[in-house]
């Protein structure tokens, strides 16, 4: 990876869509934590295109969920939530200023980026609450066409799950950071598994960046784990941001 496209937060970013019940964030504290979240990315050798932020649209600073990048092709999303479909036509211009063949999710598709997990040529698309069948199934046809593979699965029911990456990531070396229950589902079934301990789900939605792998602060297991495999870990501060059901991976666009 080379480049990432970020967006501070917005002053609007405690009207934000939120299920997880901890409270409001604090403003000044999440922008402290995405300028620390940007200079990991550039201590991993990441050119940051800087986006200004979005009061119209509070949840803009997760920026994954707006496109899906595939090798030197992007497709642009359409959100599940109704209030983020703007957010698509905010960042258009800049994601085609380095993708020249761009698609787009169509009507009545519904996709959020962070539902879809890249793991090299195989592409996990999740269905759920903001993912819906024609999204995944439009995703699915375009991943085909540029010669990638795909499985659905459906994360509809299990509980605090809101995006499929909320309890996936892919480490690159055939190894998938898993949460209890996705453990079992037969899709993973070819890949070594890291499970994250009772307790840790948050820890799960970490990024491997080039040679090292962000990670929420405050799940020493999962550190411990990673470490015990020989990756290079940087820790950081996401409470306010975990807030507004947010993780490491919602924050930047990266390829």
């Amino acid at each position: 990876m080379h480049q990432a496209i970020v967006r501070k937060p917005a002053q609007s970013f405690s009207m934000g869509l939120s299920t997880a019940n901890l409270g409001p964030p604090e403003y000044v504290r999440a922008l402290s934590q995405h300028t620390a979240y940007c200079e990991a990315l550039e201590r991993c050798g990441l050119l940051l295109t800087n986006l200004e932020p979005d009061d119209a649209y509070p949840d803009s600073t997760f920026i994954e969920d707006t496109a899906v990048v595939v090798g030197e092709s992007v497709i642009l999303t359409r959100p599940g939530a109704a209030s983020r479909t703007g957010e698509v036509a905010s960042v258009a211009e800049t994601i085609k200023q380095f993708f020249s063949k761009v698609e787009s999710i169509q009507d009545p598709g519904c996709l959020d980026g962070g539902d879809v997990c890249e793991a090299g040529n195989h592409y996990f698309i999740g269905i759920s609450e903001r993912t819906n069948e024609a999204g995944a199934g439009q995703l699915g046809r375009f991943l085909t066409a540029f010669g990638k593979t795909h499985s659905l699965i459906d994360t509809r029911g299990i509980d605090g799950l809101l995006h499929l990456k909320s309890g996936l990531a892919s480490l690159g070396d055939n190894r998938l950071v898993v949460i209890d229950a996705l453990a079992s589902f037969k899709e993973f079934s070819d890949y070594q598994l890291v499970h994250v301990a009772d307790g840790e789900e948050y820890a799960a939605n970490c990024v491997r960046v080039n040679d090292k792998v962000l990670i929420a602060e405050g799940y020493s297991r999962f550190g411990q784990t990673l470490a015990s495999l020989g990756y290079q870990t940087i820790a950081l501060d996401m409470s306010e941001f975990q807030k507004m059901d947010g993780g490491l991976s919602c924050l930047s666009l990266r390829f």
